[in-house]
């Protein structure tokens, strides 16, 4: 199926999910004002509120304030069919947030000397990689962490060439008909990380060519890329001796005691794991992504809790369960000169983490997938919200936009009111 034809039967796959999405709209229940919230029974009678009306599957969300988790529930189900709930324990992907723990990764492996913000990447990779829009262009660790490489997405190759449905999944399903039938996605178990770079960087890669490069001189700026992300994965790997998720395991996970926090999806008991879902009434086939140190780190909300708490923690030069004070506040030290990113999405750059309006931040959004974690910058609280609804669809966006930024306002009420 060419390109154009699947942006066509993803408009009309668009018109299904919105009568579909509709279908409940007069069940919805009632809003309580977010405003006056100042107790855990108060937010928890909120979300749930929030839960039912939104008609969405699943979420979860962890609040910290004051070095302490100070609410941790999850909402909804994990398995609409099936009623069960989505809790504390679900297995659910990130999305994206998985590349704030590539920045954690990276503050690592330079606190061990393996290399600098400043090292070429091309001293480090067993292939020289070369921007063919612009050969002179020297790619610095820094700018893969900032989305100023000049490498960038090709979204005519990206989903496809990334994203596969597990084996032994139900392909018969409508939402398995849309990853594959309007997609384009294979099934088969993924593939090796070097494997998948391979198919951009090696010249007889499947995707290699001018079309994946900005011509522009790296740290100028900046295009968000996935693949890029996975790069830097690479280069970890490359600079360690150690598979990144291995070296994310034993220098990221295991000291926040993350224990069934993984990367690899065959690790994980499919019976604990949300389901993901295009909308309610919908679920998706599982399914894996070679490029996975980018989007595809599965965990539950105790982990991403403790996780949170480090993160606000260490912002403050409070902790050094994963590395030095000083590499934290590395993790959320602007990078990049004013008016490089975009105003309309953030106003600077950390290691992965992006800073607006005070608040260092991620989101994230995979099929089926949606995500949030926000830390103030002065470590005062921080907050994760994890989901197995979908966004990346265009009409599931603004319902994850709506349910996210009501999340957030019940967060901060909270917060404020404590």
């Amino acid at each position: 199926m060419t390109f154009q034809s699947k942006i066509m039967w993803l408009l009309l796959l668009g018109s299904f999910l919105t009568l579909a999405s509709c279908s409940n709209d007069d069940d919805a229940n009632v809003i309580p004002n977010p405003n006056t919230i100042a107790t855990t029974s108060e937010l928890t009678t909120y979300f749930e509120a929030l839960s039912a009306s939104a008609n969405v599957p699943g979420f979860s969300v962890t609040v910290v304030e004051n070095d302490d988790i100070v609410f941790q529930e999850g909402f909804g189900f994990a398995d609409v069919a099936n009623q069960i709930l989505y809790t504390n324990q679900t297995q659910n992907g990130i999305a994206s947030i998985s590349k704030t723990f590539v920045g954690a990764a990276t503050a690592k492996a330079i606190e061990q000397g393996y290399f600098t913000l400043d090292t070429p990447i091309n001293q480090i990779l067993p292939v020289k990689i070369t921007n063919l829009q612009n050969p002179d262009a020297v790619i610095l660790v820094r700018h893969l962490v900032t989305h100023t490489s000049g490498i960038i997405d090709n979204l005519e190759n990206y989903i496809a060439g990334n994203y596969v449905i597990l084996p032994n999944q139900d392909t018969n399903s409508t939402g398995a008909n849309v990853l594959v039938n309007g997609l384009g996605l294979e099934i088969s178990n993924p593939m090796p990380l070097s494997d998948y770079l391979g198919q951009y960087f090696l010249e007889e890669g499947e995707f290699y060519g001018e079309d994946m490069y900005l011509d522009t001189m790296t740290g100028s700026t900046w295009s968000y890329s996935n693949v890029a992300t996975s790069l830097m994965g690479f280069v970890i790997e490359n600079a360690t001796g150690v598979p990144f998720d291995t070296y994310v395991k034993e220098n990221i996970l295991q000291p926040l005691q993350m224990n069934v926090s993984t990367y690899d999806i065959l690790e994980v008991d499919l019976n604990t794991m949300a389901i993901p879902y295009l909308d309610i009434n919908t679920p998706l086939p599982f399914y894996a992504n070679h490029g996975y140190p980018e989007g595809s780190l599965y965990t539950n909300n105790e982990g991403l809790g403790k996780y949170v708490l480090d993160m606000t923690k260490g912002i403050k030069g409070q902790s050094s369960t994963l590395f030095t004070p000083s590499y934290y506040r590395l993790l959320f030290t602007k990078q990049l000169p004013e008016n490089i990113v975009p105003h309309s999405f953030a106003e600077n750059h950390g290691l992965f983490w992006y800073l607006k309006n005070g608040i260092w931040m991620h989101g994230g959004n995979s099929l089926g997938v949606s995500s949030l974690i926000e830390i103030a910058d002065d470590g005062s609280y921080g907050f994760v919200i994890s989901s197995n609804m979908d966004a990346t669809f265009s009409d599931n966006e603004p319902k994850w936009e709506v349910l996210k930024n009501q999340i957030k306002e019940g967060v901060i009420a909270f917060i404020s009111n404590n």
